[in-house]
């Protein structure tokens, strides 16, 4: 029998065996994600990605310019000083003509009165029940009318309805007292709210837009109004796409003749004055797409409509709006080491909507950078690589891959296997190698305590001979 001695010796071994697979599985098998190749270096477009609102902050700056690819001439002309077509959600420009040309207002002016009374409406300042009373000078504004009368009270809703449906400059002049006590006071935080919603051109006088002193604007800070408008208060469609409005039993309809020509169409304003000319901001929404067209200083409303509905129409035709991703949930599945699951699906953290011309929507080009594998602990939400879409070798987009769940660490058997699992052909070939050096370690160890107890037996019973 091998001795206790011997017995400790040989434990001692093994334990040193596994001490040695541990230690060379640890130090040899990967522990970090393996950091996937980086994407090829390319030009960046004057625009990569839509701008958008996030998490409901209300964007300051200027409209982006778009990613255009269109022959020289291809940007269609309207019959009016200036215009603008921009795509909704990302404020996109698609069509400009003299943009930033600054030309009065007219009855846009009313559009900026009633982006303040609905934000303070969401400030919890005013409701739609309030009732506002009517003063001699808001009945006395002329122009067009609600027809409000002297001394009376007015729900704010109706004055609201007044404005948007039938271009009331009483109303206006009557919510501007309400909630600034002058037309004055009003306009300052008009002047104020178009700063910061980054209508850098324009400069407003009143709260009507009947001629004033410097009271101008352009097609583009009209466009990003209106983008902000219909983002921070979508309910107000509800009343500009009325085509008549009644008051004191006297029925107006609303100026904006595409609403009653194109069921698209569900908004927004005109406005007119022999300065400025005929303006249309018109908007629409096709199979779920918004367009906000702005034409100003056309020459009839018969001009203006039809350019309007030109501009919406070359909008839709001319160009496709793409999701990056078709199908919500996970985009990709990736194997995980040394954890508890092993894979874990991994999303996009957002999904940019592309505008690009429609011949080439079917050519874009996409490719992702991912590691090929995750190494536990994974965090929820951790960024793993990188999905870009892009034509004709530009980049369109870059969306951060994240994961869409979290992975703890595994116990110490699987990390051990995993981590063997990992190692390449030469790391396994030194882990079998020493294992295979503690073994004939062990055996030659054992086979020499194996010698010595033999020869002790043997000399114990030559003495026991001898005596």
């Amino acid at each position: 029998m091998i001795d206790s001695s011997n017995r400790r010796l040989t434990r001692l071994l093994l334990l040193s065996g596994l001490f040695v697979l541990f230690f060379f599985g640890c130090i040899y098998a990967q522990d970090e994600t393996p950091t996937p190749a980086p994407p090829t270096e390319t030009t960046e477009p004057e625009i990569a990605e839509p701008s958008g609102t996030v998490s409901g902050e209300r964007p300051t700056a200027e409209m982006p310019e778009p990613y255009l690819m269109l022959e020289p001439g291809s940007n269609p002309s309207v019959r009016a000083k200036s215009s603008v077509l921009i795509e909704y959600s990302s404020g996109r420009i698609l069509q400009q003509q003299n943009k930033d040309e600054q030309i009065p207002p007219a009855s846009f002016a009313k559009m900026l009165t009633l982006y303040v009374v609905f934000d303070l409406i969401a400030k919890r300042q005013a409701r739609l029940d309030d009732e506002v009373f009517i003063s001699e000078k808001a009945w006395r504004t002329g122009g067009s009318k609600m027809f409000v009368r002297e001394g009376d009270r007015v729900p704010l809703e109706e004055l609201i309805k007044g404005i948007a449906v039938v271009s009331g400059n009483d109303a206006c002049v009557a919510v501007a007292e309400h909630f600034s006590g002058s037309e004055e006071a009003f306009v300052k935080v008009m002047n104020e709210t178009a700063s910061r919603l980054g209508m850098m051109n324009s400069h407003f006088a009143n709260s009507h837009g009947l001629p004033g002193r410097g009271q101008l604007t352009t097609a583009r800070d009209m466009a990003l109004l209106a983008m902000h408008y219909l983002k921070d208060f979508p309910q107000v469609l509800q009343y500009h796409s009325l085509t008549e409005y009644t008051f004191s039993d006297i029925r107006q309809y609303n100026r904006n003749r595409l609403l009653r020509r194109d069921d698209s169409v569900d908004g927004l304003k005109t406005g007119f004055t022999a300065a400025s000319g005929y303006h249309l901001l018109a908007t629409a929404e096709r199979e779920g797409r918004r367009l906000i067209s702005v034409l100003m200083g056309a020459t009839s409303p018969t001009v203006r409509t039809e350019e309007a509905a030109k501009l919406l129409n070359y909008g839709y035709r001319r160009y496709a709006f793409l999701d990056v991703f078709q199908e919500p949930g996970a985009v990709f599945e990736i194997p995980v080491f040394k954890g508890k699951e092993d894979s874990i699906g991994v999303v996009a953290a957002r999904n940019p909507m592309l505008i690009v011309p429609e011949e080439f929507k079917d050519k874009l080009e996409r490719r992702d950078t991912l590691p090929e594998y995750l190494i536990a602990p994974v965090e929820y939400q951790q960024v793993v690589g990188e999905y870009v879409v892009g034509l004709q070798g530009r980049p369109l987009a870059s969306i951060s891959l994240i994961t869409g769940g979290s992975v703890e660490r595994a116990g110490l058997v699987k990390v051990l296997a995993h981590g063997f699992h990992l190692l390449d052909r030469k790391q396994k070939k030194l882990i079998i190698w020493a294992a295979v050096v503690v073994m004939v370690l062990i055996i030659g160890r054992l086979y020499i305590a194996y010698l010595r107890h033999k020869r002790r037996r043997r000399r114990a019973r030559y003495r026991l001979a001898r005596d």
